[in-house]
């Protein structure tokens, strides 16, 4: 009998050497003459533990890690294989104090199958949703994601329903799907982690999708710096498509519906909607100026919902568990759960799934463990590099989207990422507008001229030069570029930047500074 291992195929785990360890397993017990399965999978999100590899025994999964190629021969001297101890012994992945708190909802099957077998996907409770879907009709959905209280998981936080509605009503023959999966914010990883880990649930999400909006033709526009996800999304679509899970006939039933991948350059701004759907249409990836929305006048000028990764994964379990089960969770209006992604001067760095509502301080200290380096924390930045930074005075802030809204900070893709005491706020304050002036589109003026000016004025302000000038001049260009910008792009460089000066003020009244310093 075959003894049978998982090692994560997921690019952080790829990154650390999880090849390497695969192929090191495979040589020896081939050497050893031991029968050995290896399986691929996603990654449960512990990334301080990576490559994890686990291995199936009869009591359970047992987990070893993180594991170099080297440590492969003093594994299997161990007796891993039965669940021996060793030095990098985890135990059991379901009782890890990072895991067994979490709920679980969108990422319950990361890293526990093969994402590309739709027996096991099938096994795991995926096709529910899509069966109930095919049952209810494309009405009872709407008002299922609606009633779940679904908002979009990309940042914007708008609610799901209401834009599946907007499609469904809209006068057109022909209408589409499109899941932006051009994950370019600092700090996050969920989208990237949920195409390698389960694919299938965001296929399952989009078919759903069109069903209720009436959309035949889906897309999945994914960054190129993604070259796994790429692959493994385009064979998951081709594997649906021979289930019949895609096509002229969804599961034998009367609605058609089928979706392909296209590949992004890595612009930054194509992470907007309407710049994403310009790149898709083949152009230079710029804003449209709103309205009209995409979802009256989207891709090629057809009625089009535009959601995000997480938000459609996450559709497949609503439509399975019931909306009230998924609104049961969360707070206030941020209702479910949202996949927080610890990076950056972090302990214990990876994704964990847990309902809205915990404070800021429970996710750095707790879960994250403080910072890697040991020294006390100064900034967090929640939102990716247009988010606000929030010092630890911060910390009782529950992580909700009114919360932070009221606090001037913003969720965005739930992006958390960590500094510890050494880090200068001035030099991230001029990363922000630097930032920007590289990725801007430049369609408008105040994010392309402004995000220039900004570096200009940050710079005069690190060589001490009529310091309290600058910063009032800096004030108002960013309210400047918050009011007047086509896009959350130039909008929100203000977050960053006022943040910083609000909360850190002393780090722009500090001695001059040399450009060198800052670069």
């Amino acid at each position: 009998m075959s003894a049978r291992i998982f090692i994560p195929l997921d690019s952080a785990a790829v990154a650390l050497g999880a090849d390497d360890v695969a192929q090191a397993m495979a040589r020896e017990a081939l050497a050893r003459g031991i029968a050995l399965t290896i399986t691929r999978t996603g990654s449960h999100g512990m990334h301080w533990l990576e490559p994890l590899v686990e291995v199936e025994t009869p009591t359970g999964r047992t987990a070893y890690g993180p594991v170099k190629a080297a440590d492969v021969p003093g594994l299997f001297d161990a007796k891993f294989l039965g669940g021996g101890k060793h030095g990098l012994s985890v135990g059991r992945v379901d009782d890890h104090p990072f895991i067994k708190p979490q709920t679980r909802l969108t990422f319950a099957r990361c890293g526990r199958i093969d994402p590309l077998s739709i027996a096991d996907y099938r096994a795991a409770g995926g096709l529910k949703g899509l069966a109930q879907a095919l049952k209810l009709g494309p009405d009872a959905i709407l008002a299922a994601v609606t009633a779940s209280g679904l908002r979009g998981r990309g940042g914007a936080g708008f609610p799901t329903g209401i834009k599946w509605k907007t499609v469904k009503d809209a006068k057109a023959g022909q209408k589409y799907v499109v899941c932006n999966a051009d994950e370019g914010d600092s700090g996050t990883f969920s989208d990237r982690m949920i195409m390698e880990g389960d694919p299938l649930a965001v296929i399952e999400g989009m078919v759903i999708a069109g069903i209720a909006t009436g959309a035949t033709k889906g897309f999945i526009y994914i960054r190129s710096e993604y070259p796994i996800a790429v692959g493994i999304m385009t064979r998951a679509i081709q594997h649906a498509r021979e289930a019949r899970l895609l096509g002229a006939s969804v599961m034998d039933s009367p609605h058609a519906f089928d979706m392909e991948v296209r590949v992004g350059a890595g612009a930054y701004v194509c992470g907007e909607e309407t710049s994403l759907l310009e790149s898709l249409e083949g152009r230079r990836g710029q804003v449209r100026a709103k309205p009209p929305l995409p979802a009256h006048h989207g891709l090629f000028g057809k009625p089009t919902a535009v959601n995000n990764v997480i938000s459609l994964a996450s559709v497949p379990a609503i439509l399975a568990n019931g909306a009230d089960t998924y609104k049961s969770l969360g707070t206030g209006r941020s209702l479910g759960t949202i996949p927080i992604q610890l990076a950056g001067n972090v302990k214990h760095a990876g994704l964990y799934e847990a309902p809205f509502g915990m404070t800021l301080g429970q996710i750095v200290m707790d879960i994250g463990g403080g910072t890697a380096s040991g020294r006390p924390v100064r900034a967090v930045q929640v939102g990716g590099p247009l988010g606000a930074y929030f010092p630890p005075n911060l910390f009782d802030t529950p992580f909700d989207y009114e919360a932070f809204s009221a606090k001037d900070g913003l969720i965005g893709h739930a992006g958390v990422v960590v500094f510890d005491d050494t880090v200068d706020m001035l030099r991230q304050a001029r990363f922000a507008m630097e930032f920007c002036a590289i990725e801007s589109c430049g369609k408008c003026t105040p994010c392309r001229i402004g995000s220039v000016r900004g570096q200009e004025v940050i710079d005069r302000i690190l060589k001490g030069i009529e310091v309290d000038a600058q910063i009032a001049l800096l004030e108002d260009l960013c309210s400047t570029m918050k009011l007047g910008s086509l896009c959350a792009l130039g909008g929100f460089v203000p977050y960053p930047v006022l943040s910083a000066l609000t909360h850190f003020p002393e780090d722009f009244r500090a001695r001059p500074r040399s450009l060198a310093d800052v670069a």
